[in-house]
């Protein structure tokens, strides 16, 4: 009896440990305010984590402190873009990749999704094929290219360059796929799934997802009690206490929000890199590029003359004369190959572009918000059975989307969650949002009544601020590798702009130096892909804005 006791007691302490950190954020005392009730009695009460630790740092990720700039200012508007009117915004904190994607990460993605789904199965094939970059991007009509189409993607020799033929929806997947593996390595790590579950207990019917674990985590794994229960913390707490086991729930802090794809905003803001110039609360004056000074090449004394990111430099110069300026590469070159800016990200000008998250509008509507500005909120909800449970995805229940290319990638897999509209219900009575689908709110809909064909019927589903080609693919119900392409031919059609073009920003290696201002955005469309956009991935931190407290100005940090 003793030792079981004591056994709790470590139990007790072990399990705080885990949550616990040298930098505590949320001490709360050992009482409640409220109540005046101890927290975590062993008699009972209110269990809380009262201990809460600095959100970790996710793997790839570096911190971006948030604050307010002018986004959109471009310094050389040579082109009069009227969609880079200067704007002032306030980004919150979060996390950003150090690096933009590499084809090595890639392929771990398309590593897994192969293994779990094998393409050689009729069912999980169009899984596989839909996550392969476009590796047919390299041809030109007039250009040599095949060595880049056969070996970009693959070759070792590759490996440290940034991934390319992704379209936007391919690297929301990557996104979502990294979340899962990197949740999943948390918990085995911390001893709360069985040690090695992620490549000993997966496959097509037992996968891990995060949203499914903290919603209904019985039914992670496929259902699979001892991979869930499995780990070293779970199995021991669970045979001691006949308890029916220890799950991490959101209230506990360990899993990491979801990686994704930055804001428009918060990509211009970390590319920026502001806190160079920063005095007190105001800027010194303003940044050309994400390095210091106006000019593409180092005024260093070592490194004078040295290109400072890889771009086209002119008709036919896409790397500057071998052997001296040379910026060191004609494509592509290996992540981090020049020097970061003052966040710490690399390759923010040239490279790539990268794609954020924004749906593409020539007008950023900071008269509605000028806070964490995001154009693109699909807001859904969690789809019930009859019984109020979340309906989990099985390999039946694969989802797929038939692209206007042809393309077919799978949007929902098996062990995730499956999602639905929000409804009327869901909105009444609320003056922050009425509608489930916002991409295009105050840009066309009815709330705003901006037509750009005003003297159609008002009910007319043509009756839309973008006039942009709408193109039909369907795919044969008899066959799944048959496709119906209807080419949108209408001669009215005056625009590509529509609720599926994204936003890309930074300049490639593919473009002049005009192009490597942060504040430039340009657009396309959201199911295609390109030899010159890749992406990185962003997290939103959750607490405080900073990680450390500010030093009082009448005193010097230690």
């Amino acid at each position: 009896m003793k030792n079981a006791f004591v056994f709790k007691s470590l139990m007790a302490l072990t399990i705080s440990v885990l949550f616990l950190s040298c930098n505590t954020k949320n001490n709360y005392g050992s009482s409640s305010r409220a109540t005046g009730w101890k927290y975590n009695s062993k008699e009972g009460g209110f269990q809380v984590n009262t201990n809460y630790k600095e959100q970790e740092t996710g793997p790839g990720l570096v911190f971006i402190e948030g604050g307010t700039f002018t986004m959109g200012r471009v310094q050389d508007d040579v082109m009069h873009d009227w969609n880079n009117t200067p704007t002032q915004q306030h980004v919150q904190s979060f996390y950003m990749d150090e690096t933009e994607v590499t084809n090595v990460m890639y392929l771990e993605y398309l590593d897994w999704i192969k293994g779990v789904y094998p393409p050689t199965e009729p069912k999980y094939r169009n899984i596989y094929l839909g996550a392969l970059p476009d590796t047919l991007v390299w041809r030109n009509r007039l250009g040599f290219n095949e060595m880049m189409t056969n070996n970009y993607l693959r070759h070792p020799a590759y490996a440290q360059y940034p991934v390319v033929g992704v379209n936007w929806i391919q690297a929301v997947e990557f996104s979502n796929w990294r979340t899962n593996r990197v949740n999943e390595g948390i918990l085995e790590k911390e001893g709360f799934i069985k040690e090695n579950a992620p490549f000993e207990d997966v496959s097509a019917e037992s996968t891990f997802d995060t949203e499914t674990y903290l919603n209904a985590p019985s039914q992670t794994y496929g259902g699979n009690d001892e991979a869930i229960r499995g780990g070293r913390l779970s199995e021991r707490y669970a045979k001691d206490n006949d308890s029916t086991g220890l799950y991490v729930q959101r209230k506990d802090g360990l899993l990491l929000p979801k990686y994704r794809l930055p804001t428009e905003a918060e990509w211009e803001y970390a590319a920026l890199g502001l806190v160079e110039i920063r005095s007190y609360n105001i800027y010194r004056g303003r940044k050309k590029y994400p390095w210091s000074g106006k000019y593409t090449r180092s005024g260093k004394r070592r490194t004078r003359g040295d290109q400072l990111a890889n771009f086209k430099q002119g008709d036919g110069d896409y790397g500057g004369i071998a052997g001296w300026s040379d910026d060191g590469a004609d494509i592509t070159a290996p992540v981090a190959s020049y020097d970061p800016n003052d966040y710490g990200l690399y390759d923010m000008a040239g490279n790539v572009a990268e794609w954020v998250a924004d749906v593409y509008r020539p007008i950023v509507d900071d008269e509605y918000n000028d806070f964490n500005y995001y154009r693109g909120n699909v807001y859904t909800k969690n789809a019930i059975n009859p019984d109020g449970t979340v309906k989990i995805a099985t390999t039946d229940s694969i989802i797929y989307d038939t692209l206007s290319n042809g393309k077919i990638v799978a949007r929902v897999l098996p062990g995730g969650i499956l999602q639905t509209p929000i409804t009327e219900d869901d909105t009444y009575l609320r003056t922050n949002f009425t509608e489930s689908d916002n991409r295009n709110y105050r840009d066309g809909d009815k709330s705003s009544s901006r037509y750009f064909e005003g003297f159609q019927d008002q009910d007319s589903p043509s009756r839309r601020m973008y006039n942009a080609p709408i193109h039909s693919v369907t795919v044969s119900d008899e066959d799944s590798t048959k496709l119906d392409r209807r080419y949108d031919e209408t001669s009215t059609r005056t625009t590509i702009v529509d609720d599926n073009v994204r936003v890309y920003k930074g300049g490639s290696w593919k473009d002049r130096a005009y192009w490597l201002d942060p504040a430039q955005r340009r657009f396309f469309p959201q199911d295609m892909s390109t030899d010159y956009i890749g992406f990185r991935n962003a997290m939103s931190r959750v607490g405080e804005k900073a990680k450390d407290k500010k030093t009082p100005r009448h005193k010097k940090p230690r």
